[in-house]
């Protein structure tokens, strides 16, 4: 047994011979989000003051995503000025097509032929979903669940190849153009879509299985990012900002443009205007843009595809080259 006059000097000194250190009052925590960050795309910057993880105080810095896009289409024709839109919103292509295509014919006083109208409502519905699942999943991903944004990345891929089929390109395809369409579709590919659509419904089905009774997804959504109806009025929101905070507006409806008119939809809408209620009504618009596709494919009707006029549509190649026989 070792002697106690060599242990005694090895005893620990007692954990309370000691003052306790002073409270301090902890103030708020403020933070710099972006604009190089993975979840910001490089889009914003924000100045954020956090409390815990409640955010008290928000300061956005934008601007960061200016091209100036409307001087350089000062000196392009309104073809050229096409592929600049492709690019406002890498999720949304088409869909701005559409819009700046809307706008020329306006100017012009042109419209489309019926089919191309089916079609750019036929794509304009695909690039709603597209849109929707990049909102949906990534804002999965940032709350912690995987296993949605690899499942829906793998249908995306399958719209990027009807793309990609009908215009040559994955995402900027530079197709839908003032006074139609660049080209039809080629044969078979309504069938896929088709296909598609019956098989992605139930893909929408599954990852709403997992999410939307979620526990953790419900706390981290529900009660947070509160927009009143009133506020979302006031601060000019459109779309599913402002659909979410209960107010039923969709230019679809409102202002029917090319043959929204002509298709079944409806419109929903959230009852607390939180990031839940969003969520939902992102979820929704997918089923019922999968509702309009196949309206299209059911309707789809003969024709041409572009305004026989050379001054807004360019000419076939064959029309412009002469005959060889000369």
């Amino acid at each position: 047994m070792v002697p106690s006059a060599i242990t005694e000097k090895w005893v620990p000194p007692p954990w309370n011979d000691k003052d306790p250190p002073m409270e301090k009052a902890v103030s708020n925590l403020t933070i710099n989000f972006g604009p190089q960050h993975p979840a910001a795309h490089g889009v914003l910057r924000l100045v954020m003051e956090l409390s815990g993880e409640s955010v008290k105080k928000c300061d956005p810095h934008v601007g960061l995503l200016h091209r100036g896009t409307e001087k350089l289409i000062e000196y392009k024709t309104y073809l050229q000025a096409l592929p600049y839109f492709d690019r406002l919103d890498y999720v949304s292509m088409m869909c701005n097509e559409q819009a700046y295509s809307l706008a020329v014919e306006k100017l012009l006083n042109i419209q489309a032929p019926l089919r191309a109208q089916w079609i750019r409502v036929l794509f304009g519905e695909l690039t709603r979903i597209l849109n929707h699942i990049m909102g949906i999943t990534t804002h999965a991903l940032d709350i912690g669940a995987m296993t949605p944004f690899f499942w829906m990345f793998e249908e995306r891929e399958k719209m990027f190849e009807f793309y990609e089929r009908v215009s040559g390109a994955r995402m900027h395809a530079a197709y839908v153009r003032p006074g139609g369409v660049h080209q039809d579709m080629p044969l078979g590919l309504m069938d896929d879509i088709y296909q598609w659509c019956r098989n992605f419904s139930l893909r929408v089905d599954e990852v709403e299985e997992m999410l939307t009774n979620n526990r953790i997804w419900k706390n981290r959504t529900v009660d947070i990012g509160v927009v009143k109806a009133e506020d979302a009025l006031n601060y000019g929101f459109s779309g599913v900002m402002l659909r979410g905070s209960g107010i039923k507006w969709d230019l679809r409806k409102s202002q029917p443009y090319d043959v929204y008119d002509q298709v079944e939809f409806d419109i929903p809408i959230g009852s607390k205007g939180d990031c839940y209620d969003r969520y939902l009504c992102r979820v929704e618009e997918m089923r019922q843009s999968l509702r309009i596709m196949h309206q299209c494919l059911n309707k789809m009707p003969e024709g041409e595809i572009k305004v026989d006029d050379a001054k807004v549509t360019p000419p076939k190649r064959s029309e412009m080259r002469p005959p060889w026989s000369l």
